[in-house]
């Protein structure tokens, strides 16, 4: 059995190994190998913004044929299968190097904006409460890749938590990867024989191309591909960078294959490139000699130390299998091709190879930056000798930027240039920048102005003196080198040329930030983890919206903001009257819990607010908490008071009720029982002292009908009126003046269901006098108030037995 290695990232979930089976392949005499990948399934949210969205991260192997996702989807009500709940769709977005950037809502992101693309994928339900998808991808890129996945966004109702059983819908991602092992490693300026056997398809190889390599050319010569019948067999060769080659590679079709060759510009540097040699068809065996030639920029002339592999190359410290080399299989000078016979050297151990040969566009020198991180996400990137950079009209000016793997890929790339206007001396200069990802794009005066190439697309950035500030930025970045390229041309009548005498002087700008631009005024960045990967988002309010918190379609006005926060905190003063009625029937310590709870909430709703109508006078987290313990205190004290307890009792059980409500909503401030609990219980001790009243006094209790009638049944209604709205009306559109009438009609209910004030248990009596032959001293209540000299005492009586 394969001893399988483990992936480079440490921070995934352990790997589960579903099947291990090796067979001889299609693709020469390689090895497949099955892997299998799994993660914890999660609860999916509605998506409002991608904060909600739940994010996966995957470790795709080297060398894999075949990755096959399997999205596996199942609903849970109560910790049991959810038959009954809604079908909602599920939708999945796949991408390889970053977390995909994605926009559901078709919102518009903030300007200067690079939206990368991605893979998306919807589950619809096939059973009541499973489902099962799957996203396949041929030839995958190895390294990180990751799934993001939601619901769609739903009506914004506000639920009570508790009230009823919650329909969850988790998702639970498994990854099965199909990858070859035994792929046949070549070495650039190496020939060696090959075969494909009759009962093969093809021939799978890979060569490591390391930096400053300007063209890579694959060249088979020497090929035989005749069948019994001497019929031609035709061959086509095909190759890829960092994953081997699928049907829409570039490809060349060598029906004669004698020589073929098949060349790749601009290539992806530090890079395994895959090359297949594929036959039609299955009853001839294919002879050829195959070799790498590459192409070297730094240098114009290359000598025979710096040919060697093992230097120049920089090949990696693993190749996988290295094929062998022995001197039968080594392209001797005769049987080369003329045209290369020039390059031919020999190395001390008498093995013959080709050399790499020189480009005449010599690629320019590239300028490391300097890494330094501040923060979280918060990672500036210096030029020595910058910012100011100064780009002299015959060549190009060439920055690398090295973003660190999986850390950097969660926030954004922000790059400005700005043109000094007063080193241009008056000429239509204009400065040309491509920042692409793996390799840099060389811009010469007699190439298209565009930043693509056969390994992949950039970015494009101009400055004139027109526009002298442009900015892009970049969501999620791919991890790895990028590289920006600036070259000054001027525009002439016949397009942009080389300028003569002019150096433009650009200052640049380069920088990671967690969200773009801090996601502005109406919105807050925040930072996520899933398992051990960071990355950030931003969080809109007020109604604004996109990737930035910059789409304003469905924003809140001033004059609404303004609107909103003043219902819900003038609605507060409908504790007023309850106050009044409080202090005038002597329930003194209720009006200072009505106080409290009006205090308290007036200035959370101040502080809640999503907009720009914001006034903290402390921590949101302590004005909640005060807001949510007064409420409940006011129904606790309202309650209890009108179970007319005697007053010893009756204060103990608000110590003790202040305590239990502190420590429940530090438990769970949202729980539905949090409000029902201490009302029930208190329902439960004014049920128990009206009827102990009933039974003794042998009358119902309260005994007269009108405080039934017009005070009894109103509060009752008006609070049933406010838990119903609360509990099944209140939205997150509707929630301001909604939860303003909540206010109002709390408020109202203890005005009506607060007793009257309670008359003494027991007329006072007076003292009985002792008999008895004494004097009585009768002391003036004036001199006991201090209104005269308590020196001088005047006896009003004096009393005899």
């Amino acid at each position: 059995m394969w001893q399988l290695e483990r992936l480079g990232s440490g921070c995934s979930p352990p790997r589960l190994l579903l099947l291990v089976y090796t067979y001889l392949c299609a693709l020469g005499d390689c090895l497949f190998v099955t892997e299998y990948f799994t993660r914890t399934p999660r609860k999916l949210n509605a998506f409002n913004s991608f904060a909600s969205v739940e994010l996966f991260h995957f470790n795709v192997p080297d060398d894999t044929m075949m990755a096959v996702w399997n999205l596996i989807t199942f609903k849970e009500q109560g910790g049991t299968f959810g038959d009954s709940c809604p079908n909602r769709n599920v939708t999945v977005y796949f991408r390889s190097g970053a977390p995909p950037v994605i926009n559901p809502l078709y919102t518009r992101f903030p300007r200067d904006t690079a939206v990368p693309g991605s893979f998306a994928v919807t589950l619809t339900w096939t059973l009541p409460n499973r489902t099962t998808g799957a996203f396949n991808v041929t030839s995958p890129l190895p390294g990180d890749w990751f799934l993001a996945a939601h619901l769609p966004k739903d009506e914004g109702k506000i639920s009570v938590k508790g009230l009823s059983e919650e329909c969850q819908y988790l998702f639970q991602p498994q990854l099965i990867v199909q990858r070859l092992i035994g792929i046949s490693v070549l070495y650039p300026g190496y020939f060696i024989d090959q075969m494909i056997p009759v009962h093969n398809r093809s021939a799978l190889y890979k060569v490591f191309i390391p930096n400053y390599i300007s063209k890579v050319k694959v060249q088979l010569v020497n090929c035989s591909t005749k069948n019994k019948s001497g019929d031609s067999c035709p061959v086509v060769l095909k190759i890829r960078a960092r994953a081997p080659p699928v049907h829409n590679s570039s490809a060349l079709d060598c029906r004669e294959c004698n020589p073929c060759e098949l060349d790749t510009l601009v290539p992806a540097w530090e890079q395994w490139y895959y090359i297949l040699v594929e036959r039609y068809l299955s009853n001839c065996n294919v002879y050829f000699r195959i070799g790498v030639q590459v192409t070297d920029c730094s240098k114009s002339n290359l000598s025979k130390d710096q040919a060697q592999p093992s230097s120049s190359m920089n090949m990696p410290q693993s190749f996988g299998t290295a094929m062998g080399f022995y001197l039968s299989e080594t392209l001797s000078v005769a049987s080369l091709p003329s045209q290369n016979a020039s390059h031919l050297h020999t190395s001390e151990d008498s093995i013959i190879y080709l050399a790499p040969t020189a480009d005449t566009n010599k690629c320019w020198p590239i300028r490391p930056t300097l890494r330094n991180e501040l923060d979280t996400f918060s990672v500036h990137f210096y030029v020595f000798f910058g910012p100011n950079i100064s780009i002299p009209p015959d060549r190009a000016a060439v920055f690398a930027i090295n973003l660190m793997p999986v850390l950097d890929s969660g926030g954004v790339l922000n790059m400005e240039l700005k043109l000094n206007m007063s080193t241009l001396k008056g000429a239509n200069v204009t400065v040309f920048g491509c920042l692409n990802h793996g390799m840099p794009l060389f811009l010469r005066e007699n190439s298209s102005l565009k930043c693509e190439s056969e390994s992949g697309a950039g970015f494009f950035l101009s400055v004139n003196a027109s526009v002298n500030i442009t900015k892009l930025r970049i969501p999620y970045p791919q991890t790895g080198p990028w590289y920006l390229s600036l070259r000054s041309l001027c525009a002439t009548e016949h397009g942009f040329e080389a300028c003569t005498n002019v150096t433009a002087e650009v200052y640049m700008r380069a920088y990671l930030t967690p969200c773009i631009n801090d996601c502005g005024t109406y919105g807050q960045c925040k930072l996520l983890r899933t398992n051990n990967y960071l990355y950030a988002a931003c969080e809109c309010k007020a109604g604004w919206d996109g990737w930035g918190c910059t789409d304003n379609s469905e924003a809140y006005s001033y004059s609404f903001q303004l609107l909103s926060t003043l219902l819900l905190c003038l609605s507060n003063l409908m504790f007023i009257p309850p106050v009044a009625i409080a202090i005038r029937s002597h329930y003194l310590l209720e009006a200072s819990v009505y106080i409290f709870t009006m205090f308290f909430s007036t200035f959370y709703h101040a502080c809640d607010q999503p907009g720009i109508v914001v006034f903290c006078i402390m921590e949101y987290d302590v004005l909640q908490f005060c807001d949510f313990l007064g409420s409940l205190m006011s129904v606790w004290v309202t309650v209890i008071a009108m179970a007319r307890l005697k007053s010893i009792i009756k204060q103990v059980l608000y110590l003790l009720g202040a305590m239990s409500l502190s420590m429940a909503l530090q438990l769970d401030r949202h729980g539905l029982w949090n409000l029902l609990g201490p009302s029930l219980f208190a329902l439960g001790i004014m049920a128990v002292a009206w009827t102990v009243r009933t039974i003794r006094r042998r009358r119902c209790y309260p005994p007269t009908w009108k405080r039934w009638v017009f005070f009894l049944f109103p509060g009752t209604m008006i609070a049933t009126s406010a838990v119903a709205l609360y509990a099944f009306v209140e939205t997150e559109e509707n929630y301001f003046y909604i939860h303003s009438i909540w206010h109002m009609l709390i408020a109202g209910s203890v005005g009506f269901l607060l007793p009257p004030r309670a008359k003494p248990d027991a007329k006072v009596t007076p003292l009985k006098r002792r008999r008895g032959c004494g004097y009585q001293l009768c002391v003036n209540e004036h001199e006991e108030l201090g209104l005269v000299d308590p020196a001088i005492i005047s006896i009003n009586s004096i009393c005899t037995s």
